[in-house]
């Protein structure tokens, strides 16, 4: 982790806020003050229960929502506010998106050739048809399909094939990051371990970075990096794999790894799954602060909360 610190991040995301106004007497706080950054060829996971917020950040990086606030950069451009017009073409080759439902993101009206190759024809990179039809059947065969494949519409594909059209697509303009939005939890289990793997090794070949969102901490364990955990809208602990899996500060992290169950039935009988509930907890979210713990590992909490639970 060393030599990655040294290195410049490929994202920065400092202090983003995302609220949906309701009506005009309520305001959603979907994102609040989050801060994480994405090295190049690295996978950050981010972790967190069902409407933690995970999906609006990713959305909110790649500008499919617009944030409240907060800063985002992006390979050297900011990418928070407006952007210009040469800006949104970079960040739309560079930053890619991989959906959580293969079949709602795929057009069913389209034959996996236009569906791949519609980032090839909006940013115009080919200069034949042929060359257009090489590339696609070369991504394709990348991510584990054949080249006449090209030729079906997704309704002809499994689950895990139809995710597989939707990373080639995201791959095929070559982008530093790509998001992906738990792309795996629509899936069977032995096909969520071909895609991870799939994905693994496009990154040691390409370099490509993942921003990795998901519920599967096994999946998350195995894929990421760096891990950042997530609820109620706000990052309340960030540190490498190991440091979150083998030494958790905070007590919502806690209860989350003690939810995991375990494949020996022996040491299963004797797991105590930790509670956790906000209201009860005494902690405040907004109350708190980054506290360092070691290297690269940091906690949300106050002053006295951290001497407590260190």
């Amino acid at each position: 982790m060393t030599e990655m610190e040294n290195r410049e991040p490929l994202l920065t995301v400092k202090g983003l806020k995302q609220y949906f106004k309701v009506s005009s007497t309520y305001t959603v706080h979907a994102v609040e003050n989050v801060s994480f950054q994405i090295y190049p060829g690295e996978t950050y996971g981010l972790v967190g229960e069902s409407g933690s917020g995970k999906s609006t950040i990713g959305r909110s990086i790649i500008r499919l929502y617009d944030p409240t606030a907060g800063e985002i950069m992006f390979d050297g451009m900011k990418i928070g506010g407006k952007i210009s017009r040469a800006d949104s073409q970079k960040l739309r080759t560079q930053m890619q998106m991989i959906f959580q439902d293969p079949m709602a993101s795929l057009n069913p009206r389209k034959k996996v050739r236009d569906i791949v190759g519609e980032g090839l024809d909006i940013h115009h990179m080919y200069s034949s048809s042929e060359e257009r039809e090489e590339k696609i059947a070369n991504i394709l065969q990348k991510v584990g399909l054949a080249p006449e494949h090209a030729s079906r519409y997704p309704h002809q594909f499994s689950g895990g094939q139809r995710q597989r059209v939707g990373i080639a697509r995201a791959l095929i303009v070559n982008p530093k990051l790509i998001i992906a939005d738990e792309c795996i939890s629509a899936l069977d289990v032995s096909i969520q371990a071909q895609v991870v793997n799939l994905m693994k090794d496009i990154q040691q070949e390409t370099g490509t970075a993942y921003l990795f969102i998901a519920h599967d901490l096994s999946m998350v364990k195995y894929i990421s990096d760096r891990i950042g955990v997530l609820h109620l809208g706000h990052l309340l602990e960030t540190g490498t794999t190991a440091e979150i899996f083998e030494h958790p500060v905070h007590p919502y992290t806690k209860s989350l790894l003690s939810a995991i169950p375990e494949p020996n039935p022996i040491v299963e009988k004797q797991r105590i799954a930790e509670s956790y509930d906000y209201k009860t907890s005494g902690i405040d979210y907004n109350k708190g602060t980054d506290h360092l713990v070691s290297g690269t590992h940091y906690v949300k909490c106050t002053d006295e909360e951290f001497q407590r639970w260190i």
